[in-house]
């Protein structure tokens, strides 16, 4: 894969702020006529480097309020047992974010819920109903300092 050029870097800087500007706002801003621009726009998406288009969605406009950053230690790491949590947790809407980890705890999953009934009822009604599940450590936010899906470029 070609390395990323100053341009192509500016065009991924200036999507992950705003992928609703025109084509030709982009390629105002970054320095090259519309065709060459949508050209190298193509180009990452079809690298895999841009995946997907989205709008971020205001969590507390939704009724979620809790945020919860819950860490797993599974009572073993098998490949088996790492598959089936995974593909468990993967179907669960409430979970935002799961991440294999290193260290104490073997997943670090980032849950939202509307209250704590609410998150409750997914730890009593899901996650503890998971076979193989050692222990489960909950850590509530109580404010978001800083929220990004921007990936420095």
């Amino acid at each position: 894969m070609p390395a990323l050029d100053a341009i192509d870097r500016k065009i991924l800087s200036l999507l992950q702020s705003d992928s609703r500007m025109t084509m030709q706002e982009l390629a105002d801003r970054v320095g090259l006529s519309v065709s060459p621009c949508h050209r190298r726009v193509k180009l990452l998406e079809e690298r895999g480097v841009i995946t997907r288009y989205i709008a971020t969605v205001d969590q507390k406009s939704l009724g979620l309020h809790v945020s919860v950053f819950i860490s797993i230690k599974l009572a073993r790491q098998k490949e088996e047992d790492l598959n089936r949590f995974a593909k468990a947790i993967s179907k669960w809407d409430e979970v935002l974010e799961c991440y294999l980890m290193t260290g104490n705890r073997d997943y670090l999953l980032r849950v939202v819920a509307a209250d704590l009934s609410s998150y409750e009822a997914f730890l009593k009604n899901k996650l503890t109903r998971l076979d193989g599940i050692a222990s489960i450590e909950s850590s509530f936010a109580l404010s978001q300092v800083k929220y990004s899906i921007a990936l420095p470029v």
